[in-house]
């Protein structure tokens, strides 16, 4: 009984952050692809990419790329990886249907450490990023929590459906600290052992304004 207040009570705390803010949103979509290969019981290789839309698809607002080098210890329930972004923005002028692409490069380095509470997993990732924006150099911290719950009886050790969801909070070094916050929540079906398949909402908000977001990701090991 303890265990199941935990997991509700970190839902809530997942979730806070909906229920807080009354910002104007605009509704996109993003379509997600995170692959891992391993190299061998230690190493990996982290692939991705995401293909962000400012409406349900065809009007680019970002594409993002991201590569790493990633190495596992303590029983496989910690990583570290050292890492790489290209990031391409379309960013409207003003109110205008113009606008202005605006190209990134970014180094990152992360811990990720896993845990589980019953069934329900949990997944802690510290990034810190190293930003190279056109001409302007930033750097920014990022906290990712997430948590994995099956929903169905497992079929050859795999639970077919889960629920997902997460809260990630960006943070500067200078200037203004609060970047962004993130909340996602969503449904996952288990292919088979090496491929999932989540859509779910997210919410994006900075200081003063916000975005609606509708997710497809789908997560490859191979």
């Amino acid at each position: 009984m303890k265990k199941k207040m935990n997991v509700v009570a970190l839902i809530l705390v997942l979730m806070l952050p909906l229920f807080s803010q009354s910002q104007n949103s605009d509704f996109g979509n993003w379509l997600i692809y995170i692959g891992n290969k391993k190299l061998n019981q230690k190493w990996n290789i982290h692939n991705e990419v995401q293909y962000r839309n400012y409406n349900a698809i065809g009007d680019l607002e970002q594409l993002l790329l991201r590569t790493g080098l990633g190495y596992t210890f303590n029983e496989n329930k910690n990583n570290v990886l050292l890492g790489y972004g290209y990031i391409l923005s379309e960013n409207y002028i003003g109110g205008t249907d113009e606008k202005v692409s605006v190209n990134e490069h970014r180094i990152f380095q992360q811990f990720t450490s896993k845990q589980n509470i019953g069934k329900v997993k949990l997944n802690h990732r510290y990034r810190f990023e190293q930003r190279f924006v056109e001409s302007d150099f930033k750097m920014r911290f990022r906290y990712f929590l997430a948590l994995n719950m099956p929903l169905s009886t497992k079929e050859n050790g795999l639970s077919k459906y889960y629920l997902s969801a997460y809260n990630e909070i960006f943070l500067n070094t200078k200037s203004s600290i609060f970047d962004r916050n993130r909340v996602y929540g969503g449904i996952g079906y288990t292919v088979n052992k090496n491929v999932r398949v989540e859509a779910g909402y997210m919410n994006q908000f900075f200081e003063t304004t916000s975005r609606d977001q509708f997710n497809i990701i789908t997560f490859v090991n191979f």
